[in-house]
């Protein structure tokens, strides 16, 4: 009791600072002339996140979307200002905020981009913008492309402990970290492609946006590292100013001489009063996850369900303020939700997963695959091995440029602890009948009829992978072999090789759902998002039975004592205890960093 009232005043703590900052915005709402400002930054995750009271602490991808377009449609704003500071963007949830900026555009509005801090990821959506502006002090990455993968093997040697993976395709590196000291030419070779298609993918961004020759562009991210000066007179940007001095520019622009300046567009504050009655039901409902008013759907809908994060088995396990829907049950019962709902028309399957448990895909395969309503795939920045394998459910399938797509896969396997126990003095005695009884044991390596067994499931699992490709992407069996042996591609290369249909966003996705329901393009459709999110409590604690997930205790951790990067790192460890759990995975790599 004592440990949720440290935690209740830490929450009362927070809160009065939220609001502080956030009733700053107030704007009065009535027709002028106001400059919108929206703010890029931190994490900005897939998925329905926290509703109420917090939904904008931690805003989803589709939060900063819909502020985009309420700015679009809102007669007293004539332009808007994107402050960008160093946001943590894939390539895929990139293209969705660029496309929300090309709306605003479209109806006369300019926008100007303020770039504090970011890479090439952060300067694109910058460029998408009318123009670029930053502060004095800044600087300006596009360095190109990488890919990192770290490998334990040497580490594990040292520590005498066994790493027993195994792999069904070629290409499906996803033990290699445990297994070898650098990647294998196989690995390697299918990451040059990859790197290679969002490098050009960038060069080709970078010269498109800011209206440069192609050769000329790829010399500057060759460069890659500009002062703001050295940008500017590249070409690269256009103004290097501080926040209000690009304000004022813009308000130039406009022609508008004392503007007013809406600092947190479109957020909902945070309402810090707990007193009373009245406060403790909304505390209450903070952490239950009440509170959201139901409404009944007057138009046709189509049910965006979010399958984000590692694909867990059962009822899983999710992040702080509600990151990762990527449970079985939760999927499931979300798609089975959006099937019986008779105001929905169609259902979008909105994917960014690297994969995960076998077993776990391919029920939310059977799930997708199963429902009588047209469904289509929307893949963000990742949809890869088991993330594939659920899109291929879909009537059709949408990605961005640099989705990272494919991995049609499996790999599993375990690490053997005994010699490493026995080095310090801990001994095993094993009491067993039964050939294989042991396959799982962390004491011994496989044997190898253990290694057969473990094996021939693998390949079973193989087999229904890519079988399911084959016939939700209609593909003879010799074309998917060398589309398949866990090859990885961008959406682009996807796009080209059959394994999506079309290149576009989360928008063109609901598009391409509208026409297979037979809706007209000018019919009003609703947008019904699922997983519905569980309570803070829940996100925090666990339900009852379970333990916390690493990444929320993590999360906490670093919130309450400032040491950044510990949720990352139980992410890593998380990633590689998967792929030793003896259990037939569709996984990338143990942890892949693309930058």
């Amino acid at each position: 009791m004592k440990s949720l009232i440290r935690f209740l005043m830490v929450v009362g703590f927070a809160s009065v600072h939220l609001a502080g900052w956030s009733g700053a915005a107030e704007v009065e709402k009535k027709p002028g002339r106001m400059i919108a400002r929206i703010a890029i930054s931190g994490s900005i995750p897939e998925g329905v996140g926290q509703e109420g009271m917090l939904v904008d602490v931690s805003p989803r991808l589709h939060r900063i979307v819909e502020r985009l377009d309420e700015a679009a449609n809102d007669s007293r704003v004539k332009g808007l200002l994107l402050t960008i500071e160093s946001p943590d963007l894939g390539r895929g949830r990139m293209e969705e905020i660029a496309a929300a900026i090309s709306r605003v555009q479209k109806v006369g509005k300019p926008v100007t981009a303020h770039l504090v801090s970011g890479g090439p990821v952060a300067y694109c959506l910058a460029a998408t913008c009318n123009s670029v502006s930053m502060p004095p002090a800044a600087t300006l990455e596009i360095t190109g492309v990488r890919m990192e993968v770290t490998f334990f093997k040497a580490m594990l040697d040292t520590l005498g402990v066994d790493a027993e993976i195994l792999q069904v395709g070629e290409f499906k590196g996803a033990g290699e970290p445990l297994t070898r000291t650098g990647m294998s030419p196989q690995l390697r070779a299918q990451y040059e492609e990859f790197v290679g298609d969002l490098y050009r993918q960038l060069v080709e961004r970078v010269a498109a946006t800011r209206e440069l020759a192609v050769e000329r562009a790829q010399e500057l991210v060759d460069v890659g590292v500009f002062t703001p000066e050295a940008a500017q007179d590249a070409g690269l940007i256009d103004a290097v100013a501080y926040e209000d001095e690009a304000i004022s520019g813009l308000a130039s622009r406009l022609d508008i001489e004392d503007p007013k300046v809406d600092h947190n567009y479109a957020a909902k504050e945070v309402d810090n009063d707990f007193s009373g009655i009245g406060g403790m039901v909304k505390l209450v409902e903070m952490f239950s996850g009440g509170g959201k008013k139901s409404t009944k759907a007057r138009d046709k809908r189509v049910a965006i369900v979010y399958l984000s994060g590692e694909i867990q088995e059962g009822k899983g396990a999710e992040g702080l303020l509600g990151g990762g829907s990527g449970s079985s049950d939760k999927v499931i019962k979300a798609i089975r939700q959006a099937a019986d709902d008779s105001s929905v028309a169609a259902i979008v399957l909105r994917i960014d997963s690297p994969g995960g448990s076998a077993l776990a895909s391919d029920l939310i395969w059977r799930e997708a695959e199963r429902t009588h309503k047209p469904v289509v795939a929307s893949l963000s920045d990742t949809a890869a091995s088991g993330g594939y394998y659920v899109a291929v459910a879909a009537d059709r399938i949408v990605a961005a440029p640099g989705t990272l797509t494919g991995s049609i896969g499996v790999v599993g396997g375990k690490i053997a602890v005994g010699e490493a126990l026995s080095k310090v003095g801990v001994h095993t005695d094993v009491v067993s009948k039964g050939r294989n009884a042991g396959w799982l044991s962390m004491q011994t390596p496989f044997t190898e009829h253990e290694r057969e067994a473990f094996l021939s499931t693998m390949k079973d699992v193989y087999r229904l992978f890519t079988s399911k490709v084959a016939d939700g992407r209609r593909l003879d069996s010799e074309k998917l072999k060398t589309l398949a042996e866990g090859r990885v591609f961008t959406g682009r290369m996807a796009k080209e090789l059959g394994l999506v249909d079309r290149l576009g966003t989360l928008d063109d996705a609901i598009d391409e759902a509208r026409q297979l329901a037979g809706l007209a393009a000018g019919e009003k459709l609703e947008r019904l998002l699922l997983p519905e999110p569980r309570g803070l409590f829940e996100d925090l604690f666990g339900q009852a039975g379970n333990a916390a997930p690493p990444v929320a205790k993590a999360a906490v951790l670093t919130f309450l004592t400032g040491l950044s990067g510990v949720d990352e790192f139980l992410e890593h460890l998380h990633a590689l205890a998967l792929v030793t759990s003896g259990r037939p995975l569709m996984m990338l790599p143990a942890k892949i960093s693309v930058r």
